[in-house]
């Protein structure tokens, strides 16, 4: 048995959201991850948008509620990737000090 896969389909309006966490300094990686869509796709959205040639397709419709969702997600990432970050350069300074 063959199995065809299909491809999904976005809204203009989720496309320009998650283009948009991008542009606003989220990481692409973790921004496509938390969205759910190949970081390729994403990085390919942001390619198009800067060329003015983004367009969207009505088969997957998102909510401002699920939009806002996945903003935070990506925040909520975003803070916690900084504050890994942080705790690392806090254990490597305290042990230099000593």
């Amino acid at each position: 048995m063959s199995e065809t896969k299909r491809r999904a389909r976005y809204t203009l309006e989720f496309k320009l959201e998650a283009v948009r966490l991008v542009k606003g300094g989220q990481v692409a990686a973790v921004t496509a991850k938390i969205l759910g869509i190949p970081k390729q796709t994403l990085e390919n959205w942001v390619r198009l948008d800067g060329k003015g040639q983004l367009k969207g397709a009505g088969d997957k419709p998102v909510s401002p509620e699920q939009m806002e969702l996945a903003r935070l997600r990506a925040e909520l990432a975003r803070v916690k990737m900084e504050r890994d970050i942080l705790k690392k350069a806090t254990a490597y300074f305290a042990r230099e000090s000593t």
